[in-house]
């Protein structure tokens, strides 16, 4: 079985990572449907807000909540796809964690938890992380494929569970607890300092948000501590794979090999490389051409360029694949069509999943794969 096609078939989350523009989205769409079409209940899931998703799925819109793709399956195949809401996710994660209904209430109707649920920078990247534990736990699906960000905000993605942990054991943090624990009515003296100092800042109103929010908070970080430990546990398990999706570019391998130097650092494991979009190789030019047209002898200069082109591109390919010995490398050309229904995503497929001929590890000629 080719290997990205026993990734589908036996892993239960496959996590897409890799350069921006690089078809990221086309590729976590292709595996999932692959898994749906060998009778695997898929998941795809998306946190870029672009609509590439929907599009590559031929659907109007996605939401926060799975939603069915119809199609041909294998039996007992489904295909799901969503695309990560964070505000909608960081309620549910509070409702969950609140000791009751008033206590969930009172954090949803703060002013600084509705800024914070929705500008904090690092939230997105943690709630995708909530969303593919909620995923995973339901049991609702064997198999749940996760389209992530371009690299940088990728490994942001995968460093979310240790940033939510540090902030709620930073100093600070805990300071702000404090008046909540002492019911605001013994406040030490660096408490009350600190408190002034910002409210000369960023006002009084403010401050008294951010009160309220850690009095409203009080008693539900060990439940984000547990499941912040939960979710880095679940990306390293063995059910969890990684493929690196990159094209030939230079800047793009670049990108793809800072990727997998940081993920080994979290003790991840790259266990396929995608290469997309790669021009075919036609071959030397024929020695002589005398004799023939000149429309021929261009056509000719130009499948010598573009195997210039293919030869460097190689040369790129190299660059990752010395870096990941082991890891089983996929090619995908450029496809005559963009990629925006289904069928666009099975013909990927053909690349991606079939042994030999075009799926083949070593094809470095071929059609022409967009998205």
């Amino acid at each position: 079985m080719n290997p990205l096609s026993k990734l589908a078939a036996e892993r239960q989350i496959i996590i897409c990572a890799g350069p921006g523009g690089v078809g990221k989205t086309t590729m976590a769409a292709a595996i999932a449907v692959h898994g749906a079409r060998l009778g695997r209940r898929a998941c795809v899931v998306t946190i870029d807000p672009a609509k590439r998703l929907a599009d590559a799925l031929g659907l109007e819109e996605l939401s926060n909540e799975a939603h069915r793709v119809e199609g041909d399956w294998g039996p007992g195949g489904e295909l799901w796809a969503l695309m990560l809401d964070t505000k909608t996710t960081f309620d549910d994660v509070v409702a969950r964690n609140a000791g009751s209904a008033q206590q969930a209430q009172a954090i949803l109707d703060n002013r600084l938890y509705r800024n914070i649920s929705s500008a904090l920078g690092g939230t997105q990247e943690y709630m995708a992380m909530e969303k593919l534990y909620e995923l995973h736990h339901a049991g609702r699906f064997d198999v749940v494929v996760v389209d992530t960000p371009p690299t940088r905000r990728a490994l942001d993605f995968l460093d979310a569970p240790g940033r939510l942990m540090r902030f709620l054991n930073n100093r600070i943090f805990r300071l702000l607890m404090m008046p909540t624990r002492a019911s605001l009515r013994v406040l030490g003296v660096a408490t009350q300092m600190l408190l002034r100092t910002i409210s000369k800042v960023v006002g009084g109103a403010m401050v008294a948000d951010a009160v309220a929010f850690f009095t409203a908070f009080e008693g539900m970080e060990q439940g984000f501590r547990d499941r912040a430990a939960k979710v880095e546990e679940l990306l390293v398990d063995a059910g969890t794979a990684f493929v690196v999706v990159a094209s030939p570019r230079r800047d793009a391998v670049e990108e793809a090999l800072y990727f997998t130097d940081r993920l080994r650092e979290s003790s991840g494991r790259v266990e396929a490389l995608v290469v997309n979009r790669m021009f075919p190789c036609f071959g030397p030019a024929p020695a002589s051409l005398d004799g023939v047209s000149g429309a021929v002898t261009a056509l000719a200069a130009n499948l010598s360029e573009l195997d210039q082109v293919a030869s460097r591109e190689e040369l790129h390919v190299t660059a990752l694949t010395d870096r990941l010995p082991g890891a089983p490398v996929i090619r995908v050309p450029f496809l005559a069509d963009d990629v925006h229904d289904l069928a666009g995503l099975i013909e990927v497929g053909r690349w991606l999943f079939d042994d030999g001929g075009a799926g083949d590890a070593g094809a470095g000629a071929g059609a022409g794969a967009g998205a």
